[in-house]
């Protein structure tokens, strides 16, 4: 549909009294994709809230924990694919609830490695739990073949802006 076009649509609505929220991108479906991400987020956290966990906390905590060696923050942080004041931020709250020791490096004195406590361990597992169930009632309406399906059409997506 031609952006001018879009926007005589839009003024229609506007006249009948909907408001509409405007589009984020060219593309409906990319639109749609980043609600459904960002609505599903919001509704893990809610869940995850409730026992003092969060996303980000549960996936920081995730990658600690399947690490065999303990991991330096830059390390943790490409693996979260977020800045080095986020990972930061993150690992700050962790620590400070005894869920994350920082470790002095072997060899680099100016680095840190990262390890889950025995409590860190033990709450990361009670909120891999509130995650997984919160993800299950998320997508409870889809059977074996729509999830199967779903991926499928994610992964060309992936592969199609993949460099």
């Amino acid at each position: 549909m031609c952006v001018l076009t879009r926007i005589a649509d839009e003024d229609e609505t506007k006249k009948k009294g909907v408001r509409m929220k405007a589009p984020g991108s060219s593309d409906i479906l990319v639109d749609e994709l980043f609600a459904t991400t960002v609505r599903l987020r919001a509704f893990t956290d809610a869940r995850l809230r409730e026992c003092g966990a969060s996303v980000a906390r549960v996936r920081a905590m995730r990658m600690l924990a399947a690490s065999p060696e303990p991991l330096r923050m830059r390390d943790l942080g490409e693996m979260l694919g977020v800045a080095a004041r986020t990972t930061t931020t993150i690992v700050d709250s962790l620590e400070r609830e005894g869920l994350v020791e920082r470790l002095r490096h072997p060899v680099d004195r100016r680095a840190f490695l990262l390890t889950l406590t025995p409590l860190g361990r033990e709450r990361h597992q009670e909120a891999e739990a509130v995650d997984r169930e919160a993800l299950a009632t998320a997508t409870r309406g889809l059977d074996e073949a729509d999830r199967a399906r779903l991926r499928e059409l994610l992964a060309v997506i992936r592969q199609a802006v993949s460099e």
